[in-house]
């Protein structure tokens, strides 16, 4: 992770189409170079808590995770669940990792014990998973990698945006 430049954060304000909000940090870069995932603070600066550490800033990313959840792949991963005590368990302890993490960042009681994403008894934005899984890295969260998986190679045909053109 690395603390974002000024340069990053014109990029991820292009990506958003809106300034960045409580970034702490870096937390994964695009194979361009570009942001892909920022750290978030658990509270922005207004004070309102913010459970989502890891955020998904690139555009196409994100577009690619939105085709997956419109097929209906959270149901299937959701039911997945419930049928697989081994899944169950890896989740679980994705869930407290992300805990973990956000706690390091700052305590929030107002949000304390919620994750994102549905974590850890359902599975309700992969776009929050693929964040944590590329954030972390390989092996912590199995439904973001499997989203990364399922995704391919979003980066392939150049970067999302060009901060010096917004």
């Amino acid at each position: 992770m690395t603390e974002p430049s000024q340069t990053d954060r014109e990029a991820i304000a292009a990506q958003l189409g809106r300034p960045p909000r409580s970034v702490n940090a870096i937390a994964y870069r695009c194979p361009c170079g570009l942001p892909a995932v920022t750290e978030t603070r658990p509270r922005l600066e207004d004070g309102t808590p913010f459970p989502t550490t890891y955020y998904l800033t690139c555009p196409k990313a994100a577009a690619a995770v939105g085709r997956l959840e419109g097929e209906g792949v959270m149901r299937e991963m959701t039911t997945r669940l419930a049928e697989d005590p081994a899944l169950a368990e890896r989740y679980r302890e994705a869930h407290h990792a992300y805990l973990a993490r956000r706690a390091e960042l700052g305590e929030v009681p107002e949000i304390a014990g919620v994750s994102a994403g549905g974590m850890p008894d359902r599975v309700k934005c992969l776009h929050v998973h693929l964040a944590h899984s590329l954030a972390a890295g390989p092996g912590v969260n199995p439904f973001g990698d499997e989203t990364r998986e399922a995704i391919g190679p979003w980066w392939a045909d150049g970067p999302c945006v060009n901060p010096e053109e917004t």
